[in-house]
C-alpha cells in the first residue's frame, strides 16, 4: 500500500509517499524564516504559508516519487525558497491522474496542532481523496512522533522490529509526555505537560538570551562550547512530585529573574545556555528514570524535535544502559521535527486495522487531540 501523507500541524508544510514503513519520497517546506522575526509562530502567517505552498509541496513529492533512483535511500527536502506565488498556478496538470494511480490512500494529520494550520492540510486531503477516489486516514500527530522511531528509508533500513511494550516519550515544543505504547494504537498516557513543554522552555530561554527563534538549536551549540556543564544550578521542577508530569514554566521564570538580577552574566552566554539546558535535560532524565522504575519497561522510544539534540541522546543512552534496556530515536534528523513521513507510517498501521474515515464529514480538525 502506497500512502500520500500530509502534515500541516504547525509551521511545516510537509508531504510524503510511504509504503509500509519505508519513505519513498518526502518534502518539507519550513516556515522558520517567516516566523523568525516575530520570535515565534504567528497562526495567521502559518495558515497563509501553508495555503501558498501545499500544492507545490505535494506536486514535488509525487514528482520525486516517480523519478527517484533505485539507489536513493534518503528523502528529499524542499528548499525554503519556494515561490510565494505557488498557489496562483495549478501544479496538477496533464499527468496528475497518472500520478495518483499509484497512490492507494491519503493520510493527514487531524491534530493536535494549530487549528488554522490543520485546516489547510485536512481540506487538501479531502479534496484529493474526492477527486481521485481514494480512502482517507486521519492520524494523531503525537502517535506520528512515536512511530517516527520506526520509520525506514526507501531501502528498508534500519531494520528495527517492534518489541512491545515501549515506554514512549514525546519531547517537542508543545508536548513532553510519557506514554506506555502497549501495541499498535494501544496507548496509556502516564505523564504529561502541565504548562510549558521542554521545547517551548528552551525556545523561551533562547529569546531571553537574545538568540532568536527557534532557540533550542542555538542553546545546544552554546552549551557544547561550555562542555555541557552546570554552572548555576537552576531549579529542577517537579522532581519531588509523586507523578510523572512535567512543568517548565517555573524554571523559565527563575531564569528570567536570574538574568534580571545578574545582567553582567550575559557576557558569558555559553555558561548560561549550558546551565539552563542542563536543568531541562536533568529533569527529563530523572523523570524518565522514575517512569522506568514505575512501569518496569526499559525499552524506550523517543520522538519529537528536542531529541535532535545529540547531548540529550547521550544522556538517554547512559540511562538505559544502567537499566540494561534499549532506546530508539528517529533514524534521520528530519524525522524529529514535524514531517509527513511519520504520519504515513502511522497511517499504514491504521489501515491494517481498517481505521479509515467512513464519511468526509467525520474528518475535522482536532487542535487538542490527545492520545
Amino acid at each position: 500500500m502506497k500512502i500520500l501523507a500530509i502534515d500541516t500541524s504547525c509551521d511545516e508544510t510537509a508531504s510524503a509517499v510511504t509504503e509500509e514503513r519505508r519513505v519513498l519520497s518526502n518534502v518539507i517546506y519550513s516556515q522558520v524564516l517567516i516566523h523568525k522575526k516575530w520570535g515565534g509562530v504567528v497562526p495567521s502567517l502559518a495558515k497563509r504559508a501553508h495555503e501558498e505552498r501545499i500544492d507545490l509541496v505535494i506536486d514535488e513529492t509525487l514528482k520525486n516519487f516517480f523519478r527517484r533512483p533505485v539507489s536513493d535511500s534518503f528523502p528529499s527536502v524542499l528548499a525554503r525558497s519556494l515561490p510565494s506565488t505557488a498557489r496562483r498556478r495549478d501544479p496538477f496538470l496533464l499527468d496528475t491522474r497518472k500520478k495518483f494511480q499509484n497512490i492507494d490512500t491519503i493520510a493527514v494529520t487531524q491534530g493536535p496542532g494549530l487549528a488554522v494550520a490543520l485546516e489547510v492540510g485536512i481540506k487538501k486531503a479531502k479534496e484529493l481523496a474526492k477527486k481521485f477516489n481514494k480512502k482517507l486516514i486521519a492520524v494523531n500527530h503525537l502517535e506520528g512522533h512515536i512511530y517516527s522511531c520506526f520509520v525506514q528509508n526507501s531501502q528498508g533500513n534500519p531494520k528495527i522490529e517492534f518489541k512491545f511494550p515501549y515506554l514512549a516519550l514525546i519531547i517537542s515544543g508543545g508536548h513532553t509526555e510519557f506514554v506506555i505504547f502497549k501495541d499498535h494504537f494501544e496507548y496509556k498516557v502516564i505523564g504529561s505537560t502541565l504548562d510549558d513543554a521542554a521545547g517551548e522552555a528552551l525556545d523561551k530561554a533562547g529569546k531571553l538570551l537574545g538568540l532568536g527563534y527557534p532557540g533550542g538549536p542555538v542553546i545546544e551549540r552554546l552549551a557544547k562550547l561550555a562542555d555541557n556543564q552546570d554552572f548555576y544550578r537552576f531549579p529542577r521542577p517537579m522532581l519531588r512530585s509523586d507523578d510523572l508530569d512535567f512543568s517548565f514554566s517555573g524554571l523559565k521564570t527563575s531564569f528570567y529573574y536570574f538574568l534580571k538580577k545578574k545582567p553582567k552574566l550575559l557576557g558569558d552566554i555559553n555558561k548560561l545556555a549550558s546551565s539552563y539546558q542542563e536543568a531541562v535535560f536533568d529533569t527529563i532524565i530523572k523523570k524518565t528514570e522514575k517512569a522506568i522504575k514505575f512501569t518496569g519497561i526499559n525499552n524506550l522510544a523517543i520522538g519529537g524535535g528536542v531529541i535532535a539534540n545529540l547531548y540529550l541522546r547521550k544522556l538517554f543512552w547512559q540511562l538505559v544502559n544502567r537499566f540494561k534496556g534499549q532506546v530508539l530515536f528517529p533514524s534521520y534528523r528530519y524525522l524529529t521535527g514535524d514531517n509527513a513521513a511519520m504520519i504515513g507510517v502511522a497511517a499504514y498501521y491504521r489501515s491494517k486495522k481498517n481505521l479509515f474515515i467512513n464519511h468526509e464529514t467525520d474528518l475535522d480538525r482536532q487542535p487538542r487531540w490527545q492520545l
